[in-house]
């Protein structure tokens, strides 16, 4: 490799073993863990005794190769490829919603690209903003087919596919029709993976921003336990750092009214599903699927509908304390709904489109009236000129200010197990779980098992993450071959910390490190459970009754149905 012997395995493509030797080789359409295709050629090295440069993704390792990375000649096909790429791509970097973390962008810098040689007709695909979560824009494609991948591989909906030919060539949905019209889930993976604009999420600065200059509105917000650990990789913080106090006070700065933390309505969750998971176990109607995540909901109803009897009723966290919020604000502190704007920071685009459900609705009006992801909170921070690192640690609101670390859990996949496994086994026998910590549920597959003793019974708990993953343990059950009490799923893979609302170009380290602030959460605080909320447990006496009592069947509880697609 360039005048310098190195070791591969043999087989292997070429820039793994590249990449292990300290040698960056720029790519489009390659993706972690996936079949490489060599489709975008960015990749191309030259290798002796051929005459066309190769693909280093996809071409294999072979005994005393000679192999040039960053020749002349590589170094001009690659600069070919980015300037054609560019040669009908929208000229608006400066308004883009990607410019500075654009892939296409980086690489003309890297490249040199700094003038238009080659001119193509501009692309006057139509915008597709139908979607309550996810915003298609078809000019700023570059056919990397990421998206396709990701959407069929990964997550078993296939909206996205490649139609047409030649250079009519294009990526859309079924029958051509918009995204809100499509088998679309709203995750937002494909968003993650996107190397360009062509695909993000609709923001709603505009309404909040409104919100907040209106004197008329109390205006409210929630924040996912997620978020404050995600933030850091858009706010120049240590990876892995807790945010939770400074981001109560950015919020405040901001002129957000009412600061809520939804670690608290987690916990409501943990409570409620303990109730609604032993009910199950008495009549035998089991597993019981857990539905606190709306992009596998959506996936629910249009792919899997025969087992919606199965899924529990409970509604997501960010619902039911959205709904709380504007209860406890017209009875306790006599503020009409009608004068409470609520906004949700999430980690996902899924949940935008889960506020705007019929079913989280009070006489037409939502009970969260706007969600923004995890960069968007972190722009409008930007926006409204918080430093976060000079500013002091403030607590949340009361009532909704108190949670356990199994509240934190539920940020990865296995946490909701973990944390109704816990409220289970003190509803059912009046004792802590034993062991607590459940190491099976925390591994980083896709699928994770595990078979738990609580008094007398044995309870089985599967918790999955990724919607092929989903599919898979659906047709077990099915078929009889699983049993399970307890069913986790997550739409996206690893669950909320890798949600599409999270942070762009986050690598693995970066991710292991949000799942280890995570579970170190629980191996340090004594609040562990979310029976161990007093707070949480005085607001069910005081103002819900019994879980799944009626108050509580009517706030917190909703339904699902069938949904007829185009697939």
């Amino acid at each position: 490799m360039n005048n310098q012997k190195i070791e591969a395995q043999k087989g292997e493509p070429i820039l793994t073993a590249l990449r292990r030797n300290g040698i960056k080789v720029p790519t489009l359409c390659r993706m972690e863990d996936f079949t490489p295709t060599g489709a975008c050629r960015m990749c191309v090295v030259e290798v002796a005794g051929k005459d066309d440069l190769v693909p280093s993704c996809s071409f294999p390792v072979t005994e005393a190769m000679k192999i040039t990375t960053h020749s002349p000649r590589v170094i001009k096909a690659r600069k070919m490829i980015v300037e054609l790429l560019l040669s009908n791509h929208p000229d608006d970097c400066l308004y883009c919603i990607r410019n500075n973390s654009c892939e296409l962008q980086n690489l003309a810098a890297e490249l040199n690209v700094r003038e238009r040689r080659i001119s193509g007709a501009k692309s006057l695909a139509h915008l597709d903003q139908s979607s309550p979560g996810i915003v298609r824009d078809p000019g700023k494609c570059i056919l990397c087919g990421r998206c396709v991948r990701l959407c069929d591989e990964v997550q078993d909906v296939a909206t996205l596919d490649f139609i047409k030919r030649g250079e009519a060539t294009a990526i859309g949905t079924a029958m051509g029709k918009e995204l809100n019209f499509s088998n679309c889930i709203h995750c937002g993976q494909c968003i993650l993976v996107c190397p360009t604009g062509a695909l993000h999420e609709k923001t709603n600065f505009d309404v909040v921003q409104e919100a907040l200059n209106n004197p008329d509105l109390t205006v409210a917000v929630q924040y996912s336990p997620s978020i404050s650990v995600s933030l850091c990789n858009e706010m120049e913080v240590r990876t892995g750092k807790d945010l939770t106090g400074v981001l109560n006070s950015a919020l405040r700065k901001m002129g957000f009214n009412r600061v809520y933390n939804s670690a608290f309505a987690v916990d409501m969750l943990a409570y409620e599903q303990a109730a609604e998971l032993e009910k199950r176990l008495e009549e035998g109607h089991l597993p019981l699927i857990t539905s606190d995540c709306p992009g596998w909901v959506k996936y629910m109803e249009q792919s899997h509908d025969d087992l919606i009897p199965y899924m529990s009723t409970c509604k997501s966290p960010q619902q039911m304390l959205g709904t709380l919020i504007k209860q406890h604000l017209k009875e306790q502190e006599e503020i009409n709904r009608e004068s409470v704007f609520s906004v949700a920071i999430m980690p996902c685009t899924a949940k935008k489109f889960e506020a705007q459900r019929p079913q989280m609705m009070h006489k037409g009006v939502s009970d969260v009236d706007a969600v923004l992801t995890t960069r968007e909170i972190a722009k409008l921070i930007h926006l409204y000129g918080i430093d976060i690192h000079n500013i002091h640690a403030q607590a949340t609101d009361e009532p909704f200010n108190a949670r356990s670390s199994a509240a934190k859990l539920a940020a990865a996949s296995g946490g909701i197990g973990e944390g109704v496994l816990r409220a289970f086994s003190h509803r059912t026998t009046g004792k802590e779980l034993r062991p607590l910590k459940q190491t099976k549920l925390r591994s980083a597959k896709s699928r994770k098992e595990v078979e738990v003793s609580v008094g007398e019974r044995t309870l089985s708990v599967v918790a999955v993450s990724g919607l092929k993953a989903a599919r898979e343990v659906l047709d077990e059950v099915r078929a009889g071959d699983l049993k399970v009490d307890l069913l986790e799923i997550m739409a996206c893979p690893g669950g909320c910390l890798s949600g599409g609302g999270q942070p762009l170009l986050v690598d693995a380290k970066d991710q292991k490190a949000r799942v280890k602030t995570i579970h170190n959460f629980d191996e340090k605080e004594s609040m562990r459970a979310a029976h161990q909320n007093t707070q949480m447990v005085r607001f069910f006496e005081e103002c819900l009754g019994e879980p799944m009592g009626e108050k509580a069947q009517q706030l917190l509880h909703t339904t699902y149905s069938q949904r007829d697609v185009l697939k």
